[in-house]
């Protein structure tokens, strides 16, 4: 509807300005004397800055938004800068620009942000820059930019919205893990190994050149000796360390820090030689086979950036009807802020069949837990199911040798 009435707005803005004009002549006309003439000759500039206004096109103006980037992680700054070009040097009063920032980011409060006052008078190139201070994760777009000017009488006024496409994607925050694979032995405690899982020193099957962290218990004297440089064996592969990661994404307020710590985990994961997947189910289920590499890294990352808390299905109900778990005899971790009794019952099933089953449950940064939790990983570590209870900020003691 607005639409509709803009241009019937214009035409009769226009004639009220015509219409100024000539009252403010005949009264000076029939008038006389001074005063009515100087009211004529004060408004005549100004109704005839309107005129020429009204007939100047905005499609000369060229905008330009420039983001450094396009991959960021969450919590870093962005800046934009907006860039104006024209031909001439018509005089412009002002110029309001506003760039459309999508509703993810809208959401930190970043709108007024993005909107600058610009007098740009008889330039022909300007300016303006603005700043997204924290940058949540997710995809963002933007879409447009919003120009309007008018006169100092206000009379006149003219907009133009120009369609700029950009996108950037925000991957999740992440904190250094070392990550160490736990052993199986219950009566041990909640211990992890330390051994790299990528080796198995027991057959030698070659040698190669020395590389700075490489043991000195690997130095072959004899191929040392024959080259006169330092060689090391080369070890056989062990058979693969998969691991399999489920991260649960029911509605919760500490999703957030679910897929940050979910996302060190699997970084620190395949950082450290091991192979790994992933199995979310939010909007839609999503399963990455396991592999190792970097490429696996930054295809699992990029799925982190976009997944959202929209899965009616609690992590209970995935072990019980996900038949991935059983068809594969890999190492399962699960990532929850909510640990019920049925959980523990089904991953102590699954933890008999299928081997190792730890429980990574998320905690706020200061929040303890209840006494029904307490007893909730009593029941899971008397069933042979591990429950790690991390809190926000403390992710990185994850995998320390005591986990309380």
């Amino acid at each position: 509807m607005k639409r509709l009435c803009a241009p019937f707005k214009k035409i009769w803005k226009f004639i009220v300005l015509i219409f100024l004009i000539i009252l403010t002549f005949s009264y000076a006309m029939f008038q006389g004397g001074f005063v009515s003439w100087f009211l004529f000759y004060s408004f005549l500039p100004f109704a005839l800055y309107c005129v020429a206004l009204s007939f100047y096109s905005m499609n000369e103006l060229e905008v330009t938004r420039v983001i450094l980037k396009t991959d960021y992680n969450a919590g870093e700054p962005l800046k934009v800068t907006v860039s104006i070009k024209r031909n001439n040097k018509f005089p412009l009063f002002y110029l309001l620009v506003s760039d459309e920032l999508d509703d993810s980011l809208k959401f930190f409060d970043q709108k007024t942000k993005a909107k600058a006052l610009i007098l740009p008078g008889l330039k022909k190139e300007f300016t303006y820059d603005y700043m997204i201070e924290d940058l949540p994760r997710g995809e963002h777009f933007f879409h447009n930019i919003s120009l309007r000017m008018g006169d100092p009488l206000g009379l006149i006024e003219k907009e133009k919205t120009v369609p700029l496409e950009n996108k950037i994607i925000v991957y999740p925050a992440y904190t250094e893990l070392l990550y160490r694979q736990f052993e199986n032995q219950f009566d041990q405690g909640m211990t992890a190994s330390r051994e790299r899982v990528q080796r198995d020193t027991s057959m030698a099957v070659g040698v190669r050149d020395y590389q700075p962290g490489d043991r000195f218990s690997w130095i072959n004297w004899k191929a040392t000796a024959k080259r006169n440089e330092i060689m090391t064996k080369e070890f056989e592969q062990r058979k693969s360390h998969d691991v399999v990661v489920v991260m649960d994404c029911v509605p919760d307020k500490r999703f957030e820090p679910i897929v940050t710590f979910t996302a060190s985990l699997l970084r620190a994961i395949l950082k450290r030689g091991a192979q790994t997947g992933l199995l979310t189910i939010s909007n839609e289920r999503a399963s990455f086979p396991i592999r190792g590499g970097e490429q696996q890294l930054q295809q699992l990352f990029y799925h982190m950036a976009k997944i959202e808390a929209k899965s009616s299905s609690s992590l209970e109900k995935v072990l019980e009807t996900e038949g991935l778990f059983v068809h594969q005899n890999v190492s399962f971790l699960l990532v929850t802020s909510q640990l019920t009794k049925r959980l523990i019952e089904k991953a102590s099933f699954l933890g008999q069949r299928k081997g190792q089953i730890t429980i990574f449950f998320i905690k706020g940064e200061e929040e303890a837990a209840t006494e029904n939790e307490r007893s909730l990983i009593a029941l899971a570590n008397a069933r042979r199911v591990r429950v790690v209870m991390v809190h926000e900020g403390n992710f990185a003691f994850a995998f320390s040798e005591v986990n309380i």
